[in-house]
């Protein structure tokens, strides 16, 4: 099912032509300390080992993208200082040397 479709009672609009999309939100059960408490101690997840138990997670997705990226010949750039060049400019080469087309 798509997104569009999943929560068109919530939409307000939907832009039909961009080359990025910022998707802000929460999860109710998680977005405060006791719930994120709540969700850890429910999977037997002991606070202390939040952090490992994150970064196999956090691991686990930089791997699928980066996969993905491999194969359909595409390079992931990590930008370090956010603000040592427009990013508009960067996508704008990146278009110029790709193309503009949707998808990967």
């Amino acid at each position: 099912m798509l997104l569009t479709e999943r929560y068109k009672d919530k939409i307000k609009g939907v832009l039909s032509c961009y080359d990025r999309i910022v998707m802000h939100g929460n999860i109710p059960d998680l977005c405060f300390d006791g719930g994120m408490t709540s969700y850890l101690y429910k999977n037997n997840i002991k606070i202390f080992d939040y952090p490992e138990w994150a970064n196999r997670h956090r691991e686990e997705l930089r791997e699928h993208a980066e996969r993905i990226a491999h194969d359909n010949g595409l390079e992931i750039e990590f930008i370090r200082k956010i603000d040592s060049f427009r990013k508009d400019d960067r996508i704008q080469a990146i278009i110029e040397s790709r193309g503009d087309h949707p998808g990967l």
